[in-house]
C-alpha cells in the first residue's frame, strides 16, 4: 500500500514524504503483507489487470514490491513488470523481494512522471526507465496511490494515456465504507490516516485528511470510469478498500 498525503495548509515537501515513509519501510511491510485479507485483495487486483502470459504491467507507486509477485505470476517469465515507487528504502525492501526474477524491474521515480525509457537493470535510472521505444503497456496498477497526488484526475488520465486504448487501468484505494457497520470501521480508518500522513509545520489541516482523501478517491476512480470501455467495481474489507479495473477504449 502506498502512503496516505492530504492537502495541508502548509504544503509536505516530497522529500519530507520521501522520509517519512522511509523511516517506516520495515513496518509498512509488514503490515503490507501480514494484514489478513490484504494478500487476497492483491490476488483480486493483479487479476483485475486482466494479464496474459508475455504481457508488460506497470505497478505505480509499488512500495516495498508486495504485489510484483502477483503481477508476475500473470505475466509469466516471458513478459515484463515495472514497479515505480520515488522512496529508496522502500525500493529496497522490493528489490530483495523480487530478486530472484530477472524480468520484475524496480524503478525509483515519481508515478506522476513515471521514468519509462530504456531498460537498464533494477536500479534508480533518474531519467531512464525499463522500457524501450516500442514496447507497450499492457496494463497499469495503482493500488493505494491517488490519495497522495495533488491532481487525481490528471494522474489517471496520464496512466490511461500510457496504457492506450484496449489496455486496463486498476485502482486500489482506501476510503470510508458505507456499510451499515460503517462508523467502528470509519473511526479506525480516519485514525490510520492521520498516521499515515507525513508531518506538516502546521498544527491545523485546511480539512480533516480521511475526507480531503475521500475526495481524491473518487475523484479518480470517477476518472477512471470515464475512461473506460468497460468497468469492474469491488469492495473489500469491510467496504473500506475500493477496487475498480477500467478497459479503456
Amino acid at each position: 500500500m502506498g502512503g496516505v498525503r492530504s492537502k495541508l495548509q502548509a504544503r509536505v515537501e516530497p522529500e519530507d514524504a520521501r522520509a517519512f515513509y522511509g523511516r517506516w519501510a520495515r513496518l509498512y511491510d509488514v503490515i503490507a503483507r501480514r494484514t489478513p485479507g490484504v494478500p487476497a485483495l492483491r490476488e483480486r487486483a493483479a487479476a483485475a489487470c486482466r494479464l496474459e502470459p508475455g504481457d508488460t504491467v506497470v505497478e505505480m507507486g509499488c512500495g516495498t514490491g508486495a504485489n510484483l509477485p502477483y503481477l508476475r505470476e500473470r505475466v509469466g517469465p516471458e513478459g515484463t513488470v515495472i514497479g515505480i515507487d520515488f522512496t529508496g528504502p522502500v525500493l529496497e525492501r522490493a528489490r530483495e523481494l523480487t530478486a530472484e526474477y530477472d524480468n520484475v524491474h524496480v524503478v525509483r521515480g515519481d508515478a506522476t512522471q513515471p521514468p519509462l525509457g530504456g531498460l537498464e537493470g533494477d536500479g534508480d535510472h533518474g531519467d531512464e526507465g525499463p522500457l524501450d521505444g516500442e514496447t507497450t503497456v499492457d496494463a497499469l496498477l495503482a493500488t493505494f496511490v491517488v490519495g497522495m497526488l495533488e491532481d487525481p484526475a490528471g494522474a489517471v488520465d496520464d496512466w490511461c494515456d500510457l496504457v492506450g486504448p484496449g489496455g486496463h487501468v486498476v485502482l486500489a484505494n482506501a476510503a470510508r465504507s458505507d456499510e451499515w457497520y460503517a462508523p467502528p470501521v470509519n473511526a479506525v480508518f480516519r485514525a490510520i490516516v492521520v498516521l499515515s500522513t507525513p508531518p506538516t509545520t502546521k498544527l491545523r489541516y485546511e480539512n480533516a485528511p480521511h475526507l480531503r482523501l475521500d475526495e481524491k478517491i473518487d475523484t479518480a476512480h470517477g476518472r477512471l470510469y470515464e475512461r473506460s470501455a468497460a468497468v469492474a467495481d469491488e469492495t473489500h474489507v469491510f467496504g473500506v478498500v475500493r477496487l475498480t479495473g477500467g478497459r479503456l477504449e
